[in-house]
């Protein structure tokens, strides 16, 4: 195989394992067969792990923000409870509010981040963790994926309707509510403009499974969806979503991002794309800001 060939296919054989259709060590297995010029790929398999300490943007004790862990009640979820990280920015509040909502992988240190940069930029974030009701995210992102698989479907997406609902509640918060989420979390973010109508004022889906075409008439938020350009299941999606989007006259916007794979956003894995992680940031922000504030 030629150098590109063996690179997409790894990012494919990524793909898969992120998603949980493949196991790590199938995932390394499988790329070692592949070769470049008698060499094993091997090392760019290894190298897609996350590195979460490089790729952190906002520290904790970050004197702009005021980052807490904060328990709640969670009817009909996994437990009846749940915990999130709930940060705040300086300054007089309330504030208008976003929830944050992780991957297949419960509240791992990159969506912690970015609720950090959500509070940066003015906004009371919430990142729920998914995963709190079995003990909560376990440190590493293979241990996530499996504990976030033995969940209930049904009470995980309830789990995060009402971390909605806690923060649009929240004394810190001006009722204004947004939500914006990765990959299985920018499917629940379009489930959350589905459920909540209303009550959620703007979303942002990052490459995230669409609303069924049925219930997209229940959508009164304002949409913002970013795609990445080499991504296909997603994407599949897409035409059929827009469609009933502008059949029901939701005010939406949709940005594909050149030579972008899944999770580009993600500045801790190599599929990371810095100049389109930025702009797609830059624009969720200003978008909040113009349905929020």
């Amino acid at each position: 195989m030629e150098k590109d060939q063996v690179e997409k296919r790894v990012y494919d054989l990524y793909d898969d394992y992120c998603h949980g259709r493949i196991e790590r060590r199938e995932f390394l297995s499988r790329a070692s067969a592949l070769t470049v010029g008698g060499v094993s790929a091997l090392a760019l398999a290894q190298a897609m792990m996350p590195n979460y300490a490089a790729a952190e943007t906002i520290s904790f004790n970050d004197e702009r923000i005021t980052p807490r862990y904060v328990t709640y009640p969670s009817p009909g979820g996994t437990s009846g409870e749940m915990r999130g990280y709930l940060v705040q920015p300086s300054g007089e509040g309330p504030f208008p509010a976003v929830l944050v909502i992780h991957e297949n992988r419960g509240l791992n240190p990159y969506i912690a981040d970015v609720a950090r940069r959500a509070a940066v930029a003015g906004f009371l974030a919430l990142a729920p963790d998914g995963l709190y009701p079995i003990g909560g995210y376990p440190g590493n992102d293979d241990e996530g994926r499996a504990m976030q698989r033995t969940l209930e479907q049904p009470k995980l997406l309830q789990d995060m309707v009402n971390s909605a609902r806690y923060l649009k509640d929240h004394e810190a918060s001006t009722g204004k509510l947004g939500a914006t989420g990765f990959c299985w979390g920018g499917g629940t973010t379009n489930h959350l403009a589905v459920t909540l109508g209303g009550d959620l004022s703007a979303g942002v889906p990052f490459y995230g499974r669409a609303a069924a075409t049925a219930e997209v008439p229940k959508i009164r938020a304002a949409m913002m969806i970013h795609y990445a350009e080499d991504d296909q299941r997603v994407n599949a999606m897409r035409p059929d979503y827009e469609a009933a989007l502008k059949a029901n006259n939701v005010r939406y916007e949709m940005h594909s991002y050149p030579g972008t794979r899944h999770g580009f956003h993600n500045d801790s894995t190599p599929r990371y794309n810095e100049a389109a992680a930025n702009l797609a940031w830059d624009r969720t922000i200003a978008h909040f800001k113009a349905h929020l504030v």
